[in-house]
């Protein structure tokens, strides 16, 4: 039967059947909401956060008073970078891991869906019939017209079984937005350390670059002083050795710049464009807003991984109810009108009016223990949510209190690596005017290069550190989502 057929039936039917049948149905369907009052689960209240008020060595003055917290400030306004900027805004539109979290949510809404439609009857119209041998010959009979939940019975919901299901299912579709929040956030953060280890391994290579050309020079000059007796062998194999050593630096600085290279380009999704603006150096002040700390108890409203192991926490308490509600009465019903004739050409003429209304009962008397089961299953799903919404919240703050110590350690650190690096650059160029007067001997010399060259490396990789550590710090306190940055990937 093609569709124009069956629905031009279907209408029929429903302008055939008595309006008082058609009441009988819609009573039917509101009664069910009037009946599903009754809730089995328990009252949920939010388990005590088991970490300290205060971070370790925290003041009451340190990160509290900011007018703005860290998980509200934009990631826009925390990197000052336009090229880190632009290559953030590209990882939000094309990165893999972000796409598997949205869709990832997007079908747990579905599977939400599909609880939310069992607590609604399921009406469908409709055209059947049947052909059968008799002893008086082939008996035809055909029927059109409504019908409610014909495959699967419809159940009122009246201790509130479906409703507790669906409710799980809801928690469980708000878990997974917070899932999404986490992995933005964590790519946010990616981006930027590992777009600072990029223009750090970029700072190296130019300062093993410039450093190579010394070397050379050096070798050139002890080779000569050689060759003329000025200087022994020991003296060119101190400088070979130097100059080969600042080979290796180089070698090994390439391949880690070619790593973090790729590491960026899978974080954002395709090649980097060869537009991009141009970056700021590790030394500007302005590289990354400074970030407030706040308190632990800010971590339960604003940390997506703690908020989404609430609402599965939420999600196992709906579940006890709807286990609870199996113990009692299931009330069923299935019904249908329409109308019933032998002739299918004359149906809708001549056919007779009928309906039909089954409710059913059905009352748990003996299962072999699997209620029970089933509430006990979900009461230990309850206790481990419980478990692990702890655990999550003692990780945060664990996290915070390292990004924390970290903050201040290297701010210290990345002071005292500039002071040795200025005692170097002092002691190199009074080593510089010694061995020019022929005061000094090239041992003493080649020592304060690979000094020095030790310090430069020492002072970026630890500005680079400092930075990232305050990125680290960003991220923990669950900085870095903005609704408006996945508007592209709806």
């Amino acid at each position: 039967m093609n569709n124009a057929l069956f629905f031009s039936f279907a209408q029929a039917s429903l302008n055939r059947v008595p309006v008082r049948t058609l009441r009988l149905l819609t009573g039917a369907c509101v009664a069910a909401g009037l009946l599903s009052a009754c809730s089995l689960i328990p009252t949920y209240e939010r388990p005590a956060a088991p970490v300290p008020a205060q971070y370790p060595g925290a003041t009451s003055s340190v990160g509290q008073g900011a007018a703005l917290a860290a998980s509200d400030m934009p990631w826009q306004d925390v990197f000052k970078d336009e090229r880190l900027k632009r290559l953030i805004a590209l990882a939000l539109e094309n990165n893999r891991d972000l796409r598997m979290a949205m869709l990832n949510m997007e079908q747990t809404r579905a599977q939400w869906q599909l609880r939310r439609a069992d607590e609604l009857p399921t009406i469908n119209a409709g055209v059947t019939g049947a052909r059968s041998t008799t002893t008086t010959g082939i008996s035809s009979t055909y029927s059109a017209g409504l019908s409610v939940a014909p495959l699967t019975a419809f159940e009122l919901d009246v201790f509130g079984r479906v409703r507790a299901l669906s409710q799980a299912g809801q928690a469980q579709w708000l878990a997974s937005q917070e899932a999404r929040r986490s992995v933005q956030i964590a790519l946010v953060s990616s981006v930027a350390n590992t777009y600072l280890s990029l223009i750090t391994d970029d700072a190296l290579l130019r300062l093993v670059e410039a450093t190579l050309a010394t070397r050379e020079m050096s070798l050139h000059l002890t080779q000569l002083k050689f060759e003329h007796d000025s200087a022994s062998r020991l003296d060119l194999n101190q400088a070979q050795s130097l100059l080969e050593a600042t080979k290796v630096a180089q070698a090994q600085l390439q391949r880690q710049r070619a790593q973090d290279e790729n590491a960026l380009m899978l974080l954002v999704g395709q090649a980097l464009p060869a537009d991009l603006p141009a970056s700021l150096p590790l030394t500007a002040s302005s590289f990354v807003a400074e970030v407030p700390s706040g308190l632990p108890s800010d971590l339960l409203i604003r940390r997506p991984d703690v908020r989404q192991a609430e609402q599965l926490l939420i999600a196992q308490h709906a579940n006890i109810g709807a286990a609870r509600a199996a113990f009692f009465p299931r009330i069923t019903l299935t019904g249908s009108a329409g109308i019933v004739g032998n002739d299918l050409g004359q149906l809708f003429n001549v056919g007779s009016r009928g309906w039909t209304f089954t409710p059913q009962v059905l009352l748990p008397i003996f299962d072999g223990g699997r209620n029970q089961a089933n509430l006990d299953v979900a009461k230990v799903g309850r206790d481990m949510a419980v478990a692990q919404y702890e655990k999550v919240i003692q990780t945060a703050f664990r996290e915070v209190a390292d990004a924390l110590s970290a903050r201040t350690t290297f701010d210290e650190q990345l002071r005292a690596q500039k002071a040795i690096l200025a005692a170097e650059e002092s002691r190199m160029a009074l080593m510089a005017l010694r061995d020019r007067q022929g005061l000094a001997n090239a041992f003493d010399v080649l020592d304060a290069r690979r000094s020095l060259f030790a310090a430069q490396q020492a002072t970026l990789q630890t500005q680079a550190q400092q930075l990232q550590s305050v990125v680290t710090l960003y991220k923990v306190l669950g900085g870095g989502w903005t609704e408006s940055a996945l508007v592209g990937q709806n």
